[in-house]
């Protein structure tokens, strides 16, 4: 007689509302609806798997995925890698003042559309383009929801159904996966690649030009850059070359600032005013990058240009809402008043000295020190370099200092950054070989107790208790 067969163990597995029950004992801080949707996710996972878990293994599955669900996001991190416009962490961070015009936005009423002369329908954009095109030097600005939509309007806008002319060291893949060539043939144009990946000269732009050619596209290498045997053509020659040809030229800042940052080392493509004086008949950038401003793609140029983008169908699709806008039109005042390099944390942070970042990291050395000694890490202080990051300025670091921590064991610095990043206030470090650096550019003020905290957690060991649900871990 053959023996019966082992009985499946998922059936037995517990109820939804009764492994939300349990899961709700062990971490009482659950809400009710979070926690069955963990209970719903853990069941489906132990029917789906090999393995079936059982009693508190269970459990806790449960209130991992229910933790994980219930977590306010985006939830506060302090950035501790020195990377100024981080993408992971939200790159630039808003000014006070711009982050409570976007609060006042959306709590109130506010003339959105509405011109208050006539009490008819007004400009969404209102004077924000007009500030904008001050600061730029521009006859039109226009404002979308970011940087790749800016692009894909323009292509729609002018070139569909044609040919758009891009040097092939210029079809970049920008974060996320998105590549050029793609969002060109979303735009409904047909790409022209000219030149080789390492060189492009002007004959190569003019052999390309033809009946079907719209418009020509210079890309900025905002994520990598080439060096060696290369050669491109600058705005200024390609812009010659479209007024030969009647053809707008558009530039692709991918990050430009409204400040004129190259005397402190920065390139002269960062400064977007003077890509528009080179000849450009627009370009479009970012506004959470070197702006300082909140996610927006910012569009400078000529008149009949924006105009023409401005009209176009997707420009509504593609517009921002009320709380970008607010933000935007404080940090243009910002811009306006001469004093932006001391109101928008992201130009502080990229203008801070040495000097003054090694005297912030020798404070945090000395207060993480009784830490460190205790659980027997070693300790100091280090130069380091700070990539300004965020797919803006390629190959440009900033000098910095970090505290740099070493531990024994076979993980080592990996294992300590990960238990940083598990803190109740996560702590992003960087890793350099066999150290864990906090760098001190990116620290702001009050970050250095969440520091010590997850310091103190790290070195023990232990998991985050699960409170990350408490509102004040917000961002």
């Amino acid at each position: 007689m053959s023996p019966k067969p082992a009985p499946d163990p998922r059936r037995v597995l517990p109820a939804v509302d009764r492994l939300a029950a349990a899961a709700r004992g062990r971490c009482p801080e659950l809400p009710a609806w979070a926690a069955t949707a963990g209970a719903r996710e853990a069941l489906a996972e132990a029917r789906a798997g090999g393995s079936v878990p059982q009693g508190e293994d269970l459990v806790a599955t449960a209130c991992s995925r229910a933790l994980d669900l219930a977590r306010p996001r985006p939830a506060r991190v302090v950035n501790a890698t020195g990377v100024v416009l981080h993408t992971n962490l939200g790159r630039a961070l808003l000014a006070p003042g711009a982050a409570d015009a976007a609060r006042d936005a959306a709590i109130r009423y506010c003339d959105l559309e509405l011109d208050l002369a006539s009490g008819r329908r007004g400009d969404r954009l209102g004077s924000l383009a007009r500030k904008l095109a001050l600061l730029g030097g521009a006859e039109a600005a226009l404002v979308v929801n970011n940087n790749a939509a800016a692009l894909l309007l323009v292509v729609a806008a002018l070139a569909r159904g044609r040919e758009v002319v891009v040097s092939r060291g210029e079809l970049v893949e920008i974060g996320g996966s998105f590549r050029l060539p793609e969002i060109l043939e979303a735009a409904g144009a047909r790409l022209v690649e000219v030149g080789t990946t390492n060189r492009t000269h002007p004959g190569d732009y003019r052999r390309a030009i033809g009946p079907a050619t719209a418009l020509l596209l210079k890309v900025h290498r905002s994520n990598f850059e080439q060096r060696g045997f290369v050669a491109e053509v600058g705005v200024a020659e390609l812009a010659a070359i479209g007024a030969e040809a009647a053809l707008p030229v558009v530039e692709d800042l991918g990050s430009g600032t409204l400040v004129d940052l190259r005397a402190q080392g920065f390139p002269e493509e960062s400064y977007a005013p003077a890509r528009l004086r080179l000849g450009a008949g627009a370009v479009c950038f970012s506004g959470d990058k070197l702006l300082g401003g909140p996610q927006a793609g910012i569009l400078l140029g000529r008149r009949s240009l924006i105009d023409a983008l401005r009209v176009h169908p997707l420009a509504r699709a593609l517009r921002v809402d009320r709380m970008t806008l607010a933000a935007l039109d404080w940090t243009a005042d910002a811009l306006l008043s001469g004093d932006a390099t001391e109101r928008l944390p992201v130009l502080r942070q990229l203008r801070e000295t040495a000097d003054a970042v090694l005297r912030r990291a020798q404070a945090l050395a000395e207060r993480l020190a009784p830490h460190a000694a205790a659980s027997g890490a070693q300790l100091g202080v280090e130069a380091s370099r700070a990539p300004v990051g965020g797919g803006s300025l390629p190959g440009v670091e900033l000098p910095s200092w970090a505290v740099a921590l070493r531990v024994a064991g076979a993980a080592g610095a990996d294992a300590l950054a990960a238990r940083l990043r598990a803190a109740a206030v996560p702590v992003v470090a960087r890793v350099a070989g066999d150290a864990v650096l906090l760098d001190a550019r990116t620290l702001l003020p009050g970050d250095d107790a969440a520091v010590e905290a997850a310091l103190a957690h790290a070195l023990m060991g232990t998991r985050a208790s699960g409170t990350v649900l408490a509102r004040d871990l917000r961002c």
